[in-house]
């Protein structure tokens, strides 16, 4: 019995080590297959200056809202909207009934507060006023002189003053009219010392690729044909609210305009700095948008066909977001390859999206080439074979 029993189980015995030799043989084909991908050049395009083409309005870094430190009734304003002004100059005035009123009250107080001290301190030498008295008397006449400094310090500040040279913006408010403690009276700038600047909005893509201290070079309207020599001061870590973009202000360095005014139009192209600025699919040119140089578009880079500016390996990149693995937040992964057939895993930092693009701000310095098809299939030190 135990012989049949043998030989029953020889042919399924032999189709099992026939199915782990295949398993074997496929494991080890699995490990040693070359997957096919398609790679993104990083570092095939020859130096040159990235430009970014932008609009925005003329401004100034200190616009300030003039008001009354107290509230009350308008008497006079002195100046009207586009005025020049002084430093020191008067603009307005409240009526100073009410406000004098107080001033004396508070003097009054004070005077009083005063005799009470000294009666209480000649009756406290001769015994009769108990030294809790004494020193009450000497508090009540430091809160009476507080006081008194603080009415005196209102009425100061109970007219407007201008605090630079510059223009007067906007007139907010009438003679007559009752304003409270701090509503805006004027807005006025500091523009007669010609710190000029363009604010310009930015797309994601824009905002990294500038840097503080990028060149620009500023056209104004009013100044037909000429161009002026500009700096980027500051960029916003912020987006804006109100029109869904970021922020970039540009100083005027050299010569300054004779023709400009708060609100102003103007057109700027930033040199980013960058020589290689964003990288591009695989193939395309680096043409200038003529277009968007010329301020036709408000804020579209000068380099076109769906990237928009030219590639290289200093950063930042625009990359397919197909590309990107295991996204997180602000970084991810991508596969790269440096010599076309091994494929290597690294972490990349993520600026932001813009139309099914990844901005890659960090990371891919070294690498020579992306692989933006066949990720899903790869491991770190896979082979690989480009397409």
């Amino acid at each position: 019995m135990k012989t049949i029993h043998a030989i029953l189980l020889l042919p399924f015995l032999a189709v099992f080590v026939a199915s782990c030799g295949d398993n074997k043989a496929a494991e080890n084909k699995t490990a040693t297959e070359i997957i096919p991908v398609k790679l993104l050049p990083l570092n095939n395009q020859s130096p040159g200056v990235a430009t970014i083409a932008v609009s925005g309005q003329f401004t100034t870094d200190d616009e300030t809202m003039l008001s009354f430190k107290t509230g009350g009734i308008i008497q006079s304003l002195l100046v009207k909207e586009g005025d020049a002004i002084r430093t020191g100059q008067l603009l307005a005035t409240l009526n100073l009934t009410e406000i004098n009123a107080q001033v004396t009250q508070a003097q009054l107080g004070f005077e009083k507060a005063q005799r009470d001290y000294n009666r209480v301190l000649h009756l406290y030498q001769d015994s009769v006023a108990t030294l809790e008295q004494l020193q009450n008397a000497k508090t009540g006449m430091s809160i009476a002189e507080e006081q008194y400094k603080s009415a005196e310090f209102n009425r100061s500040h109970s007219q407007i003053r201008a605090t630079s040279n510059g223009y007067v913006l906007r007139k907010l408010a009438s003679e007559g009219q009752l304003v409270q403690a701090g509503t805006p009276v004027f807005e006025t700038n500091g523009a007669q010392s010609g710190n000029w600047l363009l604010r310009v909005d930015l797309s994601n893509k824009q905002w990294a690729a500038i840097r503080q201290q990028d060149k620009a070079s500023v056209e104004i309207e009013s100044v037909a044909g000429k161009t002026f020599e500009g700096v980027v001061v500051r960029k916003t870590e912020g987006l804006n609210q109100s029109s869904g973009t970021f922020r970039a202000d540009i100083r005027l360095t050299g010569a300054k305009p004779d023709a400009i005014a708060y609100g102003m139009f103007g057109k700027a192209v930033i040199q980013t700095g960058n020589t290689n600025g964003i990288g591009r699919g695989a193939g395309t040119s680096a043409k200038v948008n003529d277009a968007a140089a010329k301020g036709n578009s408000k804020s579209a880079p000068v380099a076109s066909n769906g990237a928009d500016i030219p590639t290289g390996n200093k950063g930042p990149w625009a990359i397919p977001y197909d590309a990107l693995m295991e996204g997180d937040g602000s970084t991810g992964y991508v596969f790269v390859t440096n010599d076309n057939k091994t494929a290597k895993k690294i972490t990349v930092t993520i600026g932001g999206m813009e139309k099914g693009q990844v901005i890659v701000t960090q990371g891919l310095e070294d690498a020579h080439a992306l692989i933006i098809s066949g990720s899903a299939y790869l491991t770190d030190g896979s082979p690989i074979s480009v397409k």
